[in-house]
């Protein structure tokens, strides 16, 4: 892994939430965009070499309204950027670590994304993020 790519932060208002971090980190976020697979609208500010993203639900069922009905507000997880996706899955599966979508698919940012279950990374969920090659469809 190469560094923290960014920290996901649910939030129930992204508008709120945008004015708040644009206040605290002195700048207005990047970039906004809505990943319908997920069911949730992001916004996504620089910070030094990492970014923090925001995440709202656009529905009831997504995983970010369920975490908000469990948690409340706060830090969803920690995303790392890695340079090979599928062989850092075959990696921490050999690990011994619980991978949610085994198959890379596509987030926000344009990256390619998996997940490793909270449960095995002391209750963090953690995102892997790898660049989306352009050729990619």
């Amino acid at each position: 892994m190469k560094k923290i790519e960014h920290l996901g932060i649910a939030v129930k208002n992204l508008s709120e939430a945008n004015d708040v971090y644009s206040r605290l980190l002195g700048s207005p976020p990047y970039k906004t965009e809505t990943v319908e697979s997920e069911g949730v609208n992001t916004s996504f500010f620089a910070c030094g070499e990492s970014k923090i993203e925001l995440l709202e639900a656009t529905n009831p069922n997504s995983p970010i309204a369920k975490f908000l009905e469990r948690k409340g507000e706060g830090i969803h997880h920690v995303a790392f950027y890695v340079d090979n996706i599928e062989a850092e899955v075959k990696r921490l599966k050999s690990e011994g670590f619980q991978i949610l979508n085994e198959t890379p698919k596509r987030g926000a940012d344009n990256k390619w994304v998996v997940f490793i279950h909270p449960k095995s990374a002391n209750g963090v969920l953690i995102e892997l993020c790898q660049d989306v090659d352009p050729s990619d469809p």
